[in-house]
């Protein structure tokens, strides 16, 4: 677990411990990696203490030793701009899979761009955004084409009841607004585009109880990476609710705070992925709460699936092509609530 004491690092390697398995505490801060194994540790009836091996991206020797006799890797540290390659270098010299949460854009389309060939010659398996952003978009839309080999367009359509940012998240966005030269980008004509075009401020119909709600549209997320990355379509868009965008965009919203003995917080969110192809609409749903939190058992699957020889290919592969997207979606049905995929004809 590199970056083990982040936010949604300890939300991972306690999902990790209740999967049982024997996580590895890695991470840029020694001090900081103690102070958590402590906490996990100290707790009544707890397991034996764990490991601690601090490691330092920018010293390759660290990494290696920080991920020697581990099964696989999962990186949680931001940003991933910095983190994901260093990483995955090490991970390729160790010979295990690596698997991260990262929602930057450019993040996971330098994992693609710089490692796909090298990881289908190694035989090795990497998976970028196996999380909320980016991995569960994914693996709905997956599951909603089906039997389609293409499809016109998919909205992904985020319904979230607010949105804290981790200081982690506040940085990320800071790092990817400067690669983009603070302007925004867009899926469509099967590329991947920049635009200076302002926010739209648009009606979605998302299912009851949440129903009708005001979106930023074209709200940019980790999605329009993932997404075409295996699936043909053409044109992929991602929106959120005002009331989130609202939140992150603020200086002054404070980060989540614990609202039950999980660490969760109270935030709930409806993820409504939509394909159409023809006169043809096809919509998958998924409701839960705390969008860090539900990140852990998406990634704690993949690594269950990889290591039991359940993975679909090799290379670097989003989740949605390398797993059997109904059959994930149905394994995190403690975390999440998921609607059957619904079709209908359109005019």
């Amino acid at each position: 677990m590199y970056g083990a004491y982040g936010h949604t690092g300890r939300f991972v390697v306690a999902q990790l411990r209740d999967r049982g398995f024997v996580p590895v505490l890695a991470g840029r801060d020694a001090e900081k990696l103690g102070a958590a194994a402590y906490t996990w540790t100290s707790a009544p009836a707890s397991p034996p203490g764990l490991e601690v091996r601090p490691a330092s991206v920018d010293d390759p020797a660290s990494l290696d030793r920080a991920l020697a006799g581990a099964d696989a890797v999962i990186n949680t540290a931001g940003p991933f701009a910095t983190t994901a390659a260093p990483v995955i270098e090490a991970a390729l010299r160790a010979g295990i899979p690596y698997v991260d949460v990262a929602a930057e854009i450019e993040a996971n389309l330098d994992t693609f761009a710089h490692f796909a060939d090298r990881a289908r010659a190694a035989g090795a398996v990497i998976v970028p955004a196996m999380a909320f952003y980016g991995g569960l978009g994914d693996l709905l839309a997956t599951a909603a084409m089906g039997d389609w080999t293409a499809a016109d367009e998919a909205d992904i359509a985020y319904g979230l009841s607010g949105w804290h940012p981790t200081p982690g998240t506040r940085t990320a966005g800071t790092v990817s607004r400067e690669r983009r030269g603070g302007r925004r980008m867009r899926f469509t004509g099967g590329r991947l585009e920049y635009h200076d075009d302002r926010p739209m401020l648009l009606k979605w119909a998302f299912p009851e109880p949440l129903g009708v709600r005001e979106v930023v549209g074209e709200f940019t997320m980790a999605d329009v990476v993932t997404v075409p990355s295996h699936l043909s379509i053409p044109a992929v868009r991602t929106h959120m609710t005002t009331e989130a965008a609202t939140d992150l965009a603020a200086s002054d919203t404070p980060a989540p705070t614990a609202a039950d003995g999980n660490g969760r917080s109270d935030q709930t969110f409806v993820v409504d992925v939509v394909v159409r192809s023809g006169g043809a609409e096809r919509r998958a749903v998924a409701s839960g709460r705390d969008i860090y939190a539900v990140s852990a058992p998406l990634a704690v699957e993949a690594v269950e699936r990889i290591l039991t020889g359940r993975a679909r290919t090799v290379g670097v592969a989003s989740a949605g092509e390398i797993f059997d997207a109904p059959d994930f979606l149905r394994a995190l049905s403690p975390h999440i609530s998921l609607e059957p995929v619904q079709e209908r004809t359109v005019s």
